[in-house]
């Protein structure tokens, strides 16, 4: 019973500090609101899903095994927050009447799931460091990954929420260009941050 909670603390800790995908998240929220924003939650926790079936299954380590593929997998990952983080700062505000913006879609999510370093890195050190059954490999896996998945989609919710709560500064303008300047400049420095992390 140790084992698991220091399992679930580590990944309260691990899934819910800011990162592209819940910085991404939560400019979803805050941009088009919570309940627009579900199916790219939703689209973000199957991706996790998918990251730890492949973080479990030891393909990870098989890629980074291969010479030269790390700096090329994160240089990929790397532009393409940049480019995100481009799209949150250039995003025009909300207008009261105007023309409905679409939110992120549920595959969107799950493909930023796919290529974000962090989710792989927080995945194999929670695979990695915590044993909670011994000398029963499936039911270990299978127990991090029911136990992840709640986590996860908790924390998910709580970085929308967030978010929505920022909605209203959204209408104005001059508060608009400011958050979206803020959440871009966290989402690329969450990325810078990461290859210095261990």
């Amino acid at each position: 019973m140790e084992a698991l909670s220091g399992f679930l603390i580590a990944a309260v800790a691990l899934a819910g500090s800011p990162g592209p995908a819940t910085l991404s998240l939560a400019a979803a929220g805050a941009a088009f609101g919570a309940r627009r924003g579900l199916a790219y939650l939703a689209g973000l926790t199957v991706g996790m899903v998918v990251v730890m079936g492949i973080v479990a299954s030891g393909v990870v380590g098989l890629l980074l095994a291969v010479p030269g593929a790390a700096p090329v997998v994160t240089a990929l990952a790397a532009l393409y927050f940049v480019w995100l983080a481009w799209r949150i700062a250039t995003a025009p505000p909300l207008a009261e009447n105007g023309p409905e913006r679409p939110p992120p879609t549920f595959v969107a999510g799950v493909l930023l799931s796919l290529i974000n370093p962090k989710g792989y890195a927080a995945m194999a050190a929670l695979y990695s460091g915590f044993v909670l059954m011994p000398g029963r490999i499936a039911l270990d896996v299978a127990v991090k990954m029911a136990g992840l998945t709640l986590v996860i989609a908790a924390v998910n919710i709580g970085w929308l929420l967030v978010g929505a709560a920022l909605t209203r500064l959204f209408r104005d303008p001059h508060s608009n260009r400011i958050i979206n300047m803020v959440f871009a400049v966290l989402l690329v420095g969450s990325v810078l941050v990461l290859p210095f992390a261990s």
